[in-house]
């Protein structure tokens, strides 16, 4: 496996696009995955590569001076626990660290509404992050957990 910094537009919203269609459980809201879709091209955006094909990747998005933001990530679920978000979430962190931002935050489904979000929380915490709030941004039966960490 390998992880690229990839730059060109159309390439990034390919990857989006098929990793993301691939995970309903997720990103089922076709309005909410086309968002993230166009917001990928403008943005620090890293795959994984099993050979030529990619199976994962993850954006980044500044959200102050001192704050990126992991907007969002996915991995094919033939690649789940297998170290790829792992790796590119360390490739994501780097690349913040380098840039000087000093802390990262990402946001999800609060712990104990859905199985497949129970997961993606664990990942996080696994990765360091700790949780700073829950708000009622989204709605009702999605509430959104922020975690943070220092870079």
């Amino acid at each position: 496996m390998q992880i690229r910094q990839l730059q060109e537009p159309a390439e990034k919203q390919q990857i989006t696009r098929r990793i993301l269609e691939a995970l309903p459980e997720w990103f089922e809201v076709e309005s909410s995955r086309e968002q993230y879709i166009a917001e990928c091209v403008g943005q620090p955006f890293f795959a994984a590569f099993d050979g030529n094909e990619p199976v994962g990747f993850l954006c980044l998005k500044q959200t102050g001076n001192a704050t990126v933001e992991l907007a969002v990530m996915g991995v094919l679920k033939s690649h789940h626990r297998q170290g790829v978000g792992r790796a590119l979430f360390d490739a994501a962190k780097q690349f913040a660290a380098d840039e000087g931002f000093r802390f990262m935050q990402v946001k999800t489904v609060k712990m104990g509404m859905y199985p497949d979000y129970d997961a993606t929380n664990r990942f996080y915490l696994s990765l360091g992050f700790s949780e700073l709030e829950v708000l009622p941004i989204w709605d009702e039966a999605n509430p959104c957990q922020i975690y943070i960490m220092s870079i």
